[in-house]
């Protein structure tokens, strides 16, 4: 779920702070994955938001169950956004001493989790709708 997902970025960061001495542009991609994921979560509360109250206008009345929907993507997205403000403001020293596992991530492994997360967004899920179109 939610946290193997988080568990697989901070792997990742992790991994790209640990080779920036060897290649500085992975600084920028350290940068641009948190700020990516950030605005990933931003625009799906703001669709699931979207997509409740239009729910709820169509229906008419509303349902106390529709509320704890939305605060349960509220809480969720205020949890991933707490996340990625808390690896923002981590220098990248102290950033890799608070890693999960004890052992580190190597280039294939990023690889794959780099595949993995990008599988997961819209556009790749999508994508066989686009080529069918």
């Amino acid at each position: 779920g939610e946290d193997e997902i988080q568990q697989l970025q901070k792997a990742l960061l992790d991994y790209l702070d640990e080779n920036t001495e060897t290649d500085a542009s992975l600084v920028f991609s350290r940068k641009f994955y948190i700020a990516q994921w950030f605005r990933d979560t931003t625009m799906e509360t703001e669709k699931a938001i979207k997509s409740q109250k239009d729910e709820d206008s169509s229906e008419g009345t509303h349902h106390a169950k529709d509320v704890e929907t939305t605060g349960q993507i509220m809480h969720r997205a205020e949890s991933r956004k707490t996340f990625l403000r808390s690896i923002i403001k981590t220098a990248p020293s102290q950033f890799s001493t608070l890693k999960m596992n004890s052992d580190t991530v190597d280039y294939e492994d990023a690889c794959l989790i780099v595949r993995y997360l990008a599988s997961m967004r819209p556009f790749a899920q999508s994508f066989d709708i686009y080529l069918t179109q």
